[in-house]
């Protein structure tokens, strides 16, 4: 192994698998290849179904990791974080590839143990929280900021089906929204009980 591929970050990613039933796999394949397209430029695909064996009773979190190859899959049992408050955080931060290395997200998150959850601010316009994407209901329809820090498997799969909208969103128009949700593989879409006013 050359000294500069043994320095390839890693890639991840996260599907959830209930009572042995792979959600959403063609959202992960499709982000998985377009990742190694990018950092690649691969002559062939990484074709995830064929790696995972998938556990026949409970809810896990099948996590794989993966560079020009696969270098790991394992299953987590799942148990989802509560988030009971969020706060709004401006950074510069980069995360457009699923990488496995989070240490900047969990930084952010680490300098903030005030709340549960940040939703990050970036260039004037919310992007995501340090899990999840997120979107707002400003009582018509569910709206999610057009540049999130990663395009989110489950987001995606809202797009497509024309559930979610994407917008830009800024921290000052958040009292023209009702609700706000976070979403995830492993979480699905998630209302939260907190008033997207009264976050700041």
């Amino acid at each position: 192994m050359s000294k500069e591929r043994s320095k390839t970050p890693l890639l991840l990613e996260t599907i959830r698998i209930e009572d042995g039933e792979i959600h959403n796999l063609s959202y992960h394949q499709h982000r998985c290849n377009k990742s190694r397209q990018i950092l690649f430029d691969p002559d062939d695909i990484l074709d995830l179904s064929s790696f995972i064996d998938a556990p026949k009773t409970g809810l896990y979190r099948c996590r794989i990791l993966y560079a020009e190859r696969l270098h790991s899959i394992e299953y987590i049992p799942y148990t989802p974080k509560e988030i009971r408050s969020v706060k709004i955080v401006s950074s510069d931060i980069e995360y457009s590839l699923k990488y496995a290395n989070r240490d900047a997200l969990n930084a952010l998150l680490e300098s903030n143990k005030d709340v549960d959850e940040v939703i990050i601010e970036k260039k004037g316009y919310l992007t995501d929280t340090t899990i999840s994407n997120i979107a707002f209901f400003d009582g018509e329809q569910w709206l999610t900021p057009v540049n999130p820090l990663l395009e989110g498997t489950m987001r995606a799969k809202l797009i497509d089906e024309g559930f979610l909208h994407p917008k830009e969103i800024k921290k000052e128009e958040l009292q023209n929204y009702s609700q706000v949700a976070l979403m995830n593989a492993m979480i699905g879409f998630k209302i939260l009980n907190i008033e997207p006013h009264k976050i700041l």
